[in-house]
């Protein structure tokens, strides 16, 4: 067995991948350097080298790690969400508030996250590594917001559910190159036009909320 799988260097890579992925939510992909990286982990600067072919392969684990972190809080909201049928407006702020986030807590921080989320989208022109992470990624959303319209009492068209992640996206990075951005307002606002038209309400389903 090498010393990279035993338990000691499986948590010493697993601190890495961490270390890493915190700096790019800090500062984006070109934050990651090795020691960068090596000093975040508390770990020796070799140790980089030692468990990664590259830092390209360090920064695709990281952005995957980072991927997974936000899969599994849109997870957790979809599953506080009530099957019951929800109005235009009720079915748009859950859209929002899973692809976007809440909207509760820190707002720098809130805007560093996006920031971080549609870096790591422009950067799999530049990493190869990342498309196939960042694929797998594009079908959970589809799957977590066509689960989360059902809920809501609508009939879904699948094949049309990334228009809505569309919308987002756009509405995201326009409001992030704006000095006062609010980019949950206007995602709403945009939703508001297209969801009748991707997810309508399923027969017999008579919204509540």
């Amino acid at each position: 067995m090498s010393t990279a799988a035993t338990p000691k260097g499986e948590r010493r890579r697993q601190a890495l991948v961490e270390a890493a992925a915190d700096l790019i939510l800090e500062g984006g992909i070109e934050a990651v350097r090795h020691r960068a990286v090596a000093t975040r982990a508390g770990l020796p600067l070799a140790s980089t080298t030692y468990y990664f072919d590259s830092l390209d392969d360090l920064v695709a684990c990281a952005v995957h790690f980072n991927g997974e972190r936000e899969l599994e809080a849109m997870r957790a909201r979809v599953r506080d969400i009530e099957e019951l049928p929800r109005s235009l407006e009720g079915t748009a702020d859950l859209i929002v508030d899973l692809l976007i986030g809440p909207g509760e807590g820190d707002d720098r921080l809130e805007r560093e996250r996006l920031i971080s989320r549609y870096e790591r989208c422009v950067a799999t022109a530049r990493y190869p590594e990342l498309r196939a992470v960042q694929a797998r990624m594009r079908e959970q959303v589809d799957e977590l917001l066509t689960d989360l319209l059902e809920r809501c009492g609508r009939a879904v068209h699948t094949r049309d559910v990334r228009r809505l992640v569309a919308v987002v996206d756009g509405a995201v990075l326009g409001g992030l190159g704006e000095s006062d951005p609010d980019p949950r307002a206007l995602a709403r606002g945009i939703l508001l036009d297209v969801v009748e038209s991707v997810a309508p309400p399923a027969e017999g389903a008579t919204a509540e909320r």
